[in-house]
């Protein structure tokens, strides 16, 4: 058998022996979707200067324009910390599957990813792609109602940055071994068919999930588990790498990555109380209390096990405990944030036990971590909201003596983890068929630093 060379960068693409055309015909897709952009802005019509300012509150306004600074630093955050995970080949690649979403999400979101989540609602499942297409009525708009002191526009790109990080958290189940341009067609595919339909069931007031009552304060359902079942069905349908023993090439981007998450995180959870307020200095605090007890529990559980408490591990706990708050962020108490943080650490370390035992790989952890964390988080939320805390909470929780929040929370679970799962594992199917997702074996071998993007560390 002939050695096969791989070409990191080649010159224009001939035709295929077979007189198909060539696969790389499909690079020139991204540069098609980025001419039709001026054609789909000339669809919108001209909208007057200014935007609506009734009811706008200043102070409001500029806590949120740093809660959606705070929220976007979380992607880099995120990259620094599953990039220091895995080896050193691949920390380039894996990195860049972070940023990238930047790019590729804000411009869909743009478009239409906006509108699917936040329009007119569809049957409750979905939002009516034409009432903010191309973000047409935006600035001339009057505020969301969820937000009525920001401008809409403020809201658009908050909203922006959480529909960024959600695909970005998928990654590290399939790290090292995905096809870049496989990937992109991924995550456009997963947010405008997983992603955007969850966020306007729970935080569109005509949502499904949300007339229900399913209390998701910042995104434990609609970011974290459907990126932990997403993770999971990549997982599986990616199957295992070669040489899936890793060793982690820099600890130290892991604690970088891991206090950039820390640090953004206060505006992804106390920012999702859309004005300055008592709410939004609730759930700073119940943030920052959370992370704390899940990174102490998790290197203690590690100690009681006969293992060292490693930085590694402190990280990975401070990122549960953040992961296990978010949903319930606005609606518990500090003293039960602290359980919450605590109890997600334990689910979590055990998961990663568990999932080690088995075939399944994913690369670091994301469903035992992200998944899981979101899922006690819910739970829990269901347990210990009060009242007292916030007033959008309907019924107490289970805590208090009180059993629909919790059985709510929990029907919820059942289905959105149903749909995450399912509805993930038929756009791998698609994107598969359209271009192969798996990286060959030589690409795995040398790595997709420099198989996928000609680069070294």
């Amino acid at each position: 058998m002939q050695n096969e060379t791989i070409v990191i960068a080649p010159p224009a693409a001939a035709p295929a022996a077979n007189g198909r055309p060539s696969r790389r015909r499909l690079s020139l897709l991204p540069v098609l979707v980025l001419a039709a952009v001026p054609a789909l802005c000339l669809l919108v019509p001209a909208l007057p200067a200014g935007s609506a300012s009734t009811g706008i509150n200043a102070a409001d306004t500029a806590w949120m324009l740093t809660a959606t600074a705070l929220v976007l630093i979380m992607t880099p955050g995120l990259a620094f910390f599953y990039g220091g995970m895995v080896n050193k080949k691949n920390v380039l690649s894996t990195m860049l599957q972070s940023f990238i979403c930047m790019v590729v999400i804000t411009m869909l979101w743009v478009m239409v990813g906006f509108s699917l989540s936040f329009g007119d609602s569809v049957g409750g499942v979905v939002g009516d792609p034409r009432t903010f297409f191309m973000l047409r009525h935006v600035f001339d708009g009057a505020p969301f109602r969820l937000a009525p002191t920001i401008p809409l526009v403020l809201f658009v790109i908050f909203q922006l940055k959480f529909a960024i990080v959600t695909p970005a958290l998928i990654t590290g189940a399939f790290a090292e071994r995905i096809r870049f341009s496989s990937y992109l067609l991924f995550i456009v595919l997963f947010s405008l068919f997983i992603y955007c339909p969850l966020a306007h069931a729970t935080w569109h007031p005509g949502g499904l999930l949300a007339q229900l009552g399913v209390l998701d304060f910042a995104g434990g359902t609609v970011v974290h588990m459907s990126a932990g079942w997403a993770a999971l069905a990549s997982a599986l349908y990616m199957k295992k790498r070669a040489e899936p023993v890793h060793n982690p090439a820099r600890i130290t981007y892991v604690l970088l990555g891991t206090g950039l998450l820390w640090f953004g995180w206060f505006g992804f959870n106390a920012g999702s109380a859309f004005a300055a307020n008592g709410t939004a200095a609730i759930a700073l605090a119940t943030t920052t209390t959370a992370s704390a007890a899940a990174a102490f529990g998790w290197i203690v559980f590690d100690a009681a096990r006969g293992k060292k408490m490693s930085a590694m591990g402190t990280c990975i706990g401070a990122v549960v405990g953040l992961v296990a708050i978010t949903p319930a962020a606005g609606f518990v108490t500090i003293p039960h944030s602290i359980l919450i943080g605590l109890g997600s650490a334990v689910v979590s370390n055990i998961m990663v036990i568990l999932r080690s035992r088995t075939n399944i790989d994913d690369t670091l952890d994301v469903f035992p971590c992200h998944g899981m964390g979101g899922i006690t988080g819910m739970l829990l939320t269901g347990v210990f909201a009060h009242k007292s805390v916030n007033s959008m909470v309907s019924s107490n929780g289970l805590f208090f003596g009180e059993t629909r929040l919790f059985l709510v929370q929990l029907g919820a679970l059942v289905g959105v983890s149903v749909f995450a799962f399912g509805g993930t594992l038929l756009l791998l199917k698609i994107t598969d068929a359209i271009k192969p997702l798996r990286v060959s074996d030589d690409e795995e071998r040398i790595g997709l630093d420099q198989s996928q993007h000609g680069e070294r560390l």
